[in-house]
């Protein structure tokens, strides 16, 4: 036995020295490593070690690049740069704590802010045209936001008491000397001329992984790639004060080929958000969103789980997102748009999703985020379709949901497949087109379990509830055009309700309402030949 296995070490000695014997001469070594401590910094938590971050930076990139080593201790710094084929590594116990000066955060650089193009303070974390960039380990990025967040409340108090900014601060003034040709100014100028940065932001930038580390109080919202390809972000966790102001967790903006994976977020606003430019702005650069994947995390404090929009003025399209927690949050899975916007979101797909303790609706489409006169479509008309749902369990909310398009523009082709859904009222559609609901059972505490007005196309297949109510319909339709509904069953009580005159060509096909003689109701003013049983 010995001999055998002396024998096979010879011959795996011998592969070894063959492979290596084939490796040209001049084969580059790995990337070095490039710990600050050893470019000046002191890791104390007070002293600033921002220019020894850069000096280690601009060494590890002149040498072709590298990885930037922090160990444990906390760094304070301003703004940094990064540069391409550079790695962040915060080993365990290394907190990169960001100064609370904004003037560590000048220069200004190129930006953009909730969806528009700017000139802006410098993210804590920044780089512009880089590729192969990473921030990775077990440490902790603490942005120290309190500082942007106080002053932020106080422009906001004052303008909201006085109709003007007098606090201008030098940032404010750089800031409106910087974008003084830019169409948006009159928003930003209501705002004092201050716009927190996002804390991380590479701008145009391929191939950036986020991994391993957490992070909390950004000035802003946490993670923000911007017109980027090929993002992964993976095994991080984001912890934001619940009342921390727009403290959003990971936004990809304009990118594309985005992988988002085991992470655990919770925060000051939405967890995750997809987004592609604000109105004009957003329009002219025409960059959508797209190849998305969200899997695997957990979400816990914040306005949205997955949101999407409400700056998706360049589009938002093929989006994946599966197998996720939404523990607490205001709302599930929201798409959000208004009157102005344009854009389309389209190709969309939500499976295998747990909510509980949802403080508003599981699912929530809306083509009303802000208020907005009628006006013709347009190229500033927003478009909703090809949204599809399935195998989901939503334990408690006060609303199943929401549907709302507009006149001129329904919601179109959206489908929900195999839903669980404990509320307090049911699912309320208005305004869409092509919509089916399959196998969807919905317990409410009162009215009905599905409420559908000015909805063309209607599929209902098996839709049912566990709780019915006596004075409600099952189904209650309104000025509903071509429903079909099929394989429904009921317990005693009214199942199906129709109004509205305009409602025509419900077609009822193997259902069971054996339970229930007066299974269905059509109102005064609606023709009886509305109904058509097969």
């Amino acid at each position: 036995m010995k001999m055998v296995r002396s024998a096979a070490f010879r011959a795996f000695i011998f592969v070894v020295v063959l492979a290596a014997g084939t490796l040209p001469c001049g084969a580059a070594p790995a990337p070095a490593f490039y710990n600050v401590k050893d470019y000046g910094a002191t890791g104390d938590g007070t002293t600033k070690d921002t220019e020894a971050i850069r000096k280690a930076i601009s060494t590890a990139a002149g040498a072709g690049g590298g990885t930037i080593y922090f160990p444990a201790g906390q760094y304070l710094t301003g703004s940094i740069h990064l540069q391409s084929n550079i790695t962040l590594h915060l080993d365990a116990g290394a907190v990169l704590k960001f100064s609370q000066d904004f003037d560590d955060y000048l220069p200004m650089v190129k930006s953009r802010w909730e969806g528009t193009e700017c000139v802006n303070f410098s993210p804590p974390i920044y780089a512009y045209r880089a590729e192969n960039i990473a921030i990775v380990g077990r440490g902790l990025i603490d942005g120290q936001g309190k500082a942007w967040w106080d002053f932020f409340r106080k422009i906001r108090r004052e303008f909201a008491k006085k109709g003007n900014i007098e606090s201008a601060s030098k940032g404010s003034k750089l800031f409106a000397a910087q974008n003084e040709n830019v169409p948006s100014r009159g928003r930003w100028e209501q705002m004092g001329n201050f716009l927190r940065p996002p804390m991380i932001q590479p701008f145009e930038c391929r191939n950036v992984r986020i991994e391993g580390i957490s992070l909390k109080d950004p000035p802003l919202w946490t993670i923000n790639p911007v017109y980027c390809d090929d993002v992964t972000i993976t095994g991080i966790t984001i912890k934001n004060p619940g009342d921390s102001p727009n403290t959003d967790g990971i936004n990809p903006d304009s990118c594309r080929n985005v992988h988002i994976s085991a992470c655990h977020i919770s925060v000051g606003d939405d967890c995750i958000t997809i987004k592609s430019g604000r109105d004009a702005d957003g329009r002219r650069v025409g960059r959508p969103c797209e190849n998305i994947t969200v899997t695997n995390c957990t979400m816990l404090d914040g306005h949205g789980g997955v949101v999407i929009g409400s700056e998706m003025s360049g589009g938002v399209r093929k989006v994946a997102i599966t197998n996720c927690i939404f523990d607490g949050t205001q709302r599930g899975i929201r798409i959000k748009t208004t009157r102005g916007r344009g854009g389309v979101i389209e190709d969309i797909r939500v499976s295998n999703i747990v909510m509980s303790r949802i403080t508003q609706t599981p699912f929530d489409l809306t083509m009303f985020y802000e208020k907005a006169p009628a006006e013709p479509v347009s190229e500033r008309t927003p478009i909703l379709r090809n949204l599809h749902f399935s195998d989901i369990t939503v334990r408690g909310a006060p609303a199943a949901g929401y549907i709302l398009g507009l006149d001129e523009m329904p919601v179109e082709d959206v489908t929900f497949s195999n839903i669980m859904i404990d509320a307090q009222k049911g699912f309320a559609c208005s305004n869409a087109k092509n919509l089916a609901f399959h196998d969807v059972r919905i317990n409410t505490q009162k009215g009905a379990v599905l409420l559908c007005e000015k909805v063309a196309g209607l599929e209902i297949d098996g839709v049912r509830t566990l709780a019915p109510h006596p004075d409600s319909a099952v189904v209650d339709l309104k000025d509903a055009a071509g429903a079909y509904i099929h394989a429904c069953r009921t317990t005693p009580g009214l199942f199906l309700r129709v109004q509205g005159q305009n409602s025509r060509d419900i077609v009822l096909q193997a259902n069971e309402f054996g339970q229930a003689p007066s299974a269905i109701k059509i109102d005064d003013g609606v023709s009886a030949s509305v109904l058509i049983q097969r």
